[in-house]
């Protein structure tokens, strides 16, 4: 016996008959949700060879912090107009930059990484600075802090970062945000910062320089004063 298919209008589903068996057409099957791939890094850039994003190794002061996304805020006061409290997608609003960097630790390993971010001269930008500022003080969600003068941050497009090497930042690199203080030290590289504080102290010491290490934190200078 022939098999004998009828159709009924679009939209209504059709109606198949076969060897007095039937079944019914709905359409095609609802696909499941998209399920979200885990991101995998790169490690080359532009012909440069990059460390893997494992290659770190923790000496953080407390320990690797957990921070959620959803209630993150990241403040920005100080010598400034307005302060202004940014959500982590606010933050990431901003044009985003990408850039290969070094990372030296003073414990005497580095990394070169595909860092990508927000200027902070940009997020600066939206609260007005005053002029008698001249450090910027950033704070973490562990009470680790450190400063860097607000000519450097400005002057040398300073990243603060979300993503290396392609993959967002873990909760062990720092999520959500990673000063790339470039041509500094390991320990200016702030991670989990929750505040940018604009000031007119020089004489800020963060939590390793307070311990001696180099206020500058330059990488053509020694680490420790």
């Amino acid at each position: 016996m022939k098999r004998r298919t009828i159709s009924i209008l679009a939209g209504m589903g059709a109606l198949v008959v076969a060897s007095a068996s039937w079944w019914v057409y709905s359409g095609p099957a609802r696909a499941e949700e998209a399920k979200t791939l885990e991101a995998v890094e790169v490690r080359e850039y532009q012909g440069e060879k990059l460390s893997s994003i494992r290659s770190f190794r923790e000496n953080s002061i407390k320990g690797p912090q957990n921070i959620d996304k959803e209630n993150y805020t990241l403040e920005v006061a100080g010598l400034v107009k307005r302060s202004k409290t940014y959500t982590y997608d606010e933050v990431l609003g901003n044009q985003l930059y990408e850039k290969v960097i070094t990372l030296n630790c003073v414990e005497g390993w580095s990394v070169k990484i595909l860092w990508e971010g927000v200027l902070v001269k940009d997020l600066l930008k939206e609260v007005d600075v005053l002029p008698t500022a001249r450090v910027v003080i950033f704070y973490a969600y562990d009470g680790y802090s450190t400063s860097l003068p607000l000519t450097y941050i400005i002057d040398n497009d300073i990243i603060m970062a979300h993503k290396m090497n392609g993959v967002t930042l873990p909760a062990e690199r720092g999520f959500p945000f990673q000063l790339v203080a470039e041509n500094k030290w390991g320990y200016k590289w702030i991670k989990w910062i929750t505040k940018i504080e604009l000031s007119d102290d020089t004489d800020y010491r963060g939590y390793w320089e307070q311990s001696g290490y180099s206020h500058t934190g330059n990488l053509n200078e020694g680490f420790l004063d």
